[in-house]
């Protein structure tokens, strides 16, 4: 992290790759977790620490798939991570098992189309179930 205090939403949204506006989105999404300090002409500055938040916000919408329910929930219940990689979902359903598909060996590659579909089956049960 630069030794930057205060970084526009100009520069937040370069860092980020995302768009100025999804910034602001976000700002109204995630109140409490994301204050902008407003400057002359209502320009944003970020401080350091959210943009941080920023980050692991965007991680865990774009790279973990959660939604801005689920982000909303984790930040309620104060278990926002401090970075993307330390969040772990609640086990709630079967975890994809580890498989190896070797182009070589057609008996491996019909082993784990086997144990996808069975995954893919429980799945269906349990979402039906619900």
């Amino acid at each position: 992290m630069d030794n930057e205090y205060f970084v526009s939403i100009n520069d937040v949204a370069k860092r980020l790759s995302v768009p100025a506006h999804t910034l602001r989105y976000w700002e109204k999404q995630f109140p409490t977790a994301i204050r902008p300090i407003t400057g002359a002409g209502g320009r944003r500055y970020y401080r350091p620490e959210t943009l941080e938040k920023l980050i692991v916000i965007r991680d865990l919408l774009y790279k973990n798939g959660l939604t801005i329910a689920g982000v909303k929930k984790l930040i309620h219940d104060g278990k926002m991570p401090r970075a993307a990689a330390e969040y772990q979902p609640s086990g709630v359903g079967p975890t994809m098992p580890k498989m190896s598909i070797k182009n070589s060996d057609d008996t491996s590659v019909n082993d784990a189309i086997d144990t996808a579909m069975d995954f893919l089956k429980t799945a269906k049960q349990l979402l039906d179930n619900q």
